[in-house]
């Protein structure tokens, strides 16, 4: 029956009440937050003890305890270090400081911009609060049937599509338990050595880990690392002997095995569950379940879903066709389509949220793992994230983490080029050579990553202190400014505007797409044999504003020059959300029916790429020549 004109202005106020609504949640939570941005706490001197909420210049703590700057710098010239007024002290230089003048010390902790997402909490009252689904992460040895176990439970196929059997990304993922019918959610971690980090950071986000060992093979290498993750999490353990139905399946060894390590079986009179089954032939699935239900319902874990989401980035990545996306859990709130959040030092409004079956969803509860599309950044995994639904604020705090992160890593030395790499070892000055890593994908960062630990310079620790996909954007040449880093890209490039900056502030930028390359130039720097270098020269840039197909030539790329002269001759690369699709050269340049010899900035042109078709609107040409520069 069709609605009428009465049925259909009740319904319309119905909505405006309902917008009204959520208009005054989202002002009160703004208010909140403004409110303890504002609260000031007490620094300096305070009946004899030093109080401070974060780190302190020199100059500030000088001020502080009214002493003279070059009082301090003295004192930490007597041991040996060079430092200035402006020099960065951290909690342990400053309760030093304060011990040495006299002083105790204490922090007090303030809500800033820098620490808003581990700071803000709304408290709930004990009726707000609901009972969740346990979050569990499934850790053990690379072979041993983790992600297989996972399959089984949630009953799919993952491992066909994964290589070798081996998980390939971190993903999270909700199950079923057939007997109760609730939801528990996994996190299904890599196993190989390279993730070490982000099974921790997984461990960080759980409530119960199950520890996979295989019964025919027992501990491994491993398997001792997952149990020292579960150690220091400090949350429940289930241990599952997977592997039972193999011939020379041995469970009591694994027992054995890992009482070694203290975790004792509660038939050995420890306090570990342990399960016996096969992944692979469904046995011991329904007691596993039962038992993470059992441990979670001691656990006592429990909600607020009404309120503003806040959560860890699980996994995140650079979708060619979608941008930044990023894989998250959602632990406290509900998360809803439209939410301004804020990711660690990114930021943005949710266009698309995906449950773990991949389906579109318009909201998410507690414990409930999504992908979300509509950041400006590819965030870290680890980060936490806070709903805000303040476009500003959201803004404002990302921001000021990214700050965060290089103030945090500047160090009072010298520039490092890697043409300076050798001289500077010789003088003494490089200790430490800080390096930056941006790449296409997860795995090239971490394979890169591995190779680079490997590289052994005399008298020179490598430290990696950023790695991550995507585009290299301002935060990372600040980065690379702030703590003297090389920054290098691996098959990623930056805008125009990135490159302007990365030749104002001096960095020293890397452009590679063959990672012993990358190996081969930090030992030849090392010992000053860098060969001339064939240094690659911008062009221009052009953007793609349409496409046009033409069966004799292949796509036309209708482009608009935003930066420089782009040359008939050029080579060039098609770049796509920062991440280089194509190398190759132009076939074609023309100015509406002419063949040009070049098109320089704003004015509008058609091109065509030699053997290359694939090209969609938003896309960015750069041209680019080869010339050869000695090394001085």
């Amino acid at each position: 029956m069709a609605k009428t004109k009465k049925d259909i202005n009740k319904d319309n106020k119905a909505n405006k009440s309902k917008r009204e609504i959520e208009r005054q949640r989202n002002d009160r939570h703004a208010k909140a937050i403004k409110n303890k941005l504002k609260e000031e706490k007490t620094t300096g001197l305070v009946d004899g003890v030093f109080v401070y909420t974060g780190p302190l210049t020199i100059a500030e703590f000088a001020n502080k305890i009214n002493k003279p700057v070059t009082e301090i710098v003295k004192y930490f010239f007597k041991k040996g270090m060079m430092l200035n007024q402006n020099f960065i002290l951290n909690e342990d230089q400053i309760g030093e400081l304060a011990l040495e003048y006299g002083y105790d010390f204490k922090k007090e902790n303030s809500v800033t911009k820098e620490n808003l997402l581990e700071t803000f909490e709304v408290e709930d009252t004990p009726e707000s609060l609901v009972e969740r689904a346990p979050i569990v992460t499934i850790m053990g040895h690379v072979d041993h049937g983790k992600t297989t176990l996972l399959d089984a439970l949630r009953h799919t196929n993952v491992t066909k599509g994964e290589a070798g059997g081996i998980t390939q990304a971190i993903g999270a993922y909700q199950a079923i338990a057939p007997r109760s019918k609730k939801k528990i959610t996994f996190i299904d971690t890599p196993g190989h050595e390279a993730f070490t980090e982000m099974r921790s950071r997984g461990a960080n986000a759980t409530d119960i880990i199950i520890l996979v060992v295989a019964a025919d093979d027992g501990v491994m290498p491993q398997t001792e690392e997952a149990i020292d993750h579960a150690k220091n999490a400090g949350v429940p353990i289930i241990v599952f002997i997977n592997k039972m139905d193999k011939p020379d399946a041995n469970p009591d060894r694994v027992k054995s095995e890992l009482m070694e390590r203290g975790i004792v079986t509660e038939e050995w009179g420890g306090d570990i569950p342990f399960i016996e089954g096969s992944a692979r032939e469904n046995i011991g699935l329904d007691d596993l379940l039962d038992t993470i239900l059992l441990v979670a319902e001691v656990e006592d874990l429990k909600a607020n879903p009404n309120k503003f989401a806040s959560g860890v980035v699980i996994e995140a990545h650079l979708d060619k066709a979608r941008g930044p996306v990023a894989s998250i859990l959602v632990q406290q709130g509900t998360l809803r389509l439209r939410d301004i959040l804020v990711a660690g030092g990114t930021h943005g409004t949710i266009r698309d949220i995906r449950d773990d079956k991949n389906k579109a969803i318009t909201q998410a509860g507690p414990s409930t793992p999504v992908q979300i599309v509509g950041l400006n950044e590819v965030p870290q995994p680890g980060d936490k994230f806070l709903v805000l639904n303040d476009e500003k604020i959201a803004r404002d705090i990302a921001e000021a983490q990214a700050q965060k992160i290089a103030r945090d890593a500047m160090q009072g030395s010298k520039i490092v080029t890697l043409d300076s790499i050798k001289s500077q070892i010789e003088e003494g000055d490089l200790k430490n050579l800080n390096i930056i890593v941006k790449a296409d994908t997860q795995g090239s960062v971490e394979a890169l990553k591995s190779s680079l630990m490997k590289l052994e310079i005399p008298g020179v620790t490598i430290d990696i202190i950023r790695s991550g996909v995507g585009a290299i954007t301002n935060t990372d040449v600040t980065l690379a400014q702030t703590a003297n880093a090389l920054l290098y890209g691996f098959n990623v490039r930056p805008s125009s505007e990135v490159r302007q900056l990365i030749d104002e502030r001096g960095v020293d930028l890397r452009l590679h797409n063959i990672i012993y390359k990358v190996i081969e130039e930090l030992e030849q720097a090392a010992k000053g044999l860098l060969d001339p270098e064939m240094v690659e020269k911008i062009e221009g840039d052009a953007e793609v504003r349409a496409t046009f197909k033409h069966s004799a030539v292949g796509t036309i790329a209708g482009c608009q020059i935003i930066d420089g002269t782009i040359h008939r001759k050029d080579k060039v690369r098609l770049i796509r959300n920062g991440v280089v699709i194509y190398d190759g050269e132009i076939a074609g340049l023309k100015h509406e029916k002419d063949d040009i010899k070049e098109a320089k900035k704003g004015a509008e042109c058609g091109i065509t790429i030699k053997n290359f078709n694939d090209i969609k609107v938003g896309d960015v040409i750069e041209a680019y020549k080869i010339e050869e520069v000695e090394v001085k």
